[in-house]
């Protein structure tokens, strides 16, 4: 009764939404990804003149390397960029797989590599693999938001891992074996690096979660998107610990490709069949060119290295910095390229705060409502992902704001 009833509170805002014309399903009445308005607003800012700092999305303020630029000029005059096979260019997964051998020293054989439409859709695909309606997978809060919308859109249930300073804001061993011994999870998601915060799983407690999992036949699936953007220790896939786990990677951050939208995924010989039928069904293959520039990125380290090293010395800057604006309560910024900073000195509306500050200074953040509903509106991420000129104006500006003054 109580799923019938918010479903049905669900298609009757839909259909407000649209003015009472035609109903939306209720599977469509997911929460916004507020990080998107807020990327909105600030365009809506620019239009008027205003110079905006972006530090809302996770997106690199350089290019794809040259080395993909290149391959993409080469591929359009002389190939046809039709479809490809729906698990991605074969030339293509090969290298994904090298990867694992270059990085991490493992193994892992191409016909295991399935190339996405960007991890979204490796989330969406991985997720109707692996789960029925109704399924309950473990998510930590704060966290990436569209993991719990996808979710829901899918008919499946987030269950929220809450996190916090003596946690290192990482799920623990602990949370999941209990959840485990009541049979109250299906599935499991960590991000390492993790969006917002950047913290880390050490590696004896990434080991310990997968062994967890495996006991207790949950699939794990490790989002490690921000991999290769770590400011101490490394980051560890959880391939090094069961080849029955479900990894996804993405060409967006590391290899500063957001809009290529070309990720991929590494998934158990079981699973792979099943995700290319849904991928043959979903999206026929991944955009064809953007797998050229993906192939073609390999050959870009030495510059994705140097951008690596610009991420470096804008987190050191605004460690720095936002203290001298107030804002000195910031969550250990292990890896990715984001600061989850506690403004709840300032603020109890995080979404108010943004936009304030947004108004006020032309410094674009994203809400920790956004990540975190319970807590996040005592939240403001800061993506340290442009220039380290930008990131010092925008930590000037901060400080001579008059909000921060107390």
């Amino acid at each position: 009764m109580a799923d019938d009833t918010l479903d049905s509170s669900r298609i009757d805002a839909a259909r407000g939404a649209l003015g009472g014309k035609i109903a939306a399903s209720s599977r469509s009445a997911i929460d916004a990804f507020i990080v998107m308005d807020v990327m909105q607003a600030a365009a809506e800012k620019e239009a008027t003149g205003a110079r905006v700092i972006h530090m809302e999305v996770g997106q690199p303020g350089t290019p794809a390397p040259k080395a993909a630029r290149e391959a993409v000029k080469r591929a359009i005059d002389a190939e046809p960029l039709g479809y490809t096979v729906a698990l991605g260019i074969p030339a293509l997964r090969e290298r994904i797989a090298r990867h694992y051998e270059d990085s991490y020293g493992l193994t892992i054989g191409a016909e295991r590599i399935v190339v996405t439409n960007g991890s979204s859709a490796a989330f969406v695909l991985g997720f109707l693999a692996l789960f029925d309606v109704g399924s309950r997978v473990g998510l930590a809060s704060p966290g990436y938001p569209c993991y719990r919308h996808i979710l829901t859109a899918l008919g499946c249930r987030p269950v929220m891992l809450e996190t916090g300073p003596d946690t290192r804001w990482m799920p623990t061993p602990a949370q999941i074996e209990a959840l485990a011994e009541r049979r109250e999870l299906d599935g499991l998601l960590i991000a390492s690096p993790a969006n917002p915060t950047g913290t880390m799983l050490e590696p004896e407690r990434l080991k310990a979660i997968v062994d967890i999992c495996a006991r207790a036949r949950i699939p794990f699936v490790s989002d490690e998107i921000y991999h290769g953007l770590t400011y101490g220790m490394p980051a560890e896939s959880a391939l090094k610990h069961s080849d029955d786990v479900i990894v996804i990677n993405s060409f967006s951050k590391y290899f500063s490709m957001t809009g290529w939208r070309v990720g991929w995924m590494v998934l158990p010989p079981s699973l792979v069949r099943p995700v290319e039928r849904l991928a043959q069904n979903l999206y026929i293959s991944p955009p064809t060119v953007a797998q050229v520039a993906a192939l073609g990125a390999f050959d870009g380290l030495e510059e994705l290295e140097a951008n690596v090293r610009v991420y470096a010395a804008n987190r050191r800057l605004l460690l720095e910095e936002l203290p001298k604006a107030g804002i000195d309560r910031i969550v250990p910024a292990d890896g990715a390229f984001y600061l989850y900073c506690d403004v709840s000195r300032f603020t109890d509306d995080s979404l108010a705060f943004a936009k304030a500050m947004l108004a006020e200074t032309g410094v674009a953040a994203t809400p920790g409502v956004d990540f975190d509903a319970a807590r996040g509106r005592q939240f403001i991420r800061f993506s340290y992902s442009g220039t380290t000129a930008d990131m010092a104006e925008a930590a000037s500006r901060l400080q001579r704001w008059g909000r921060l003054q107390v």
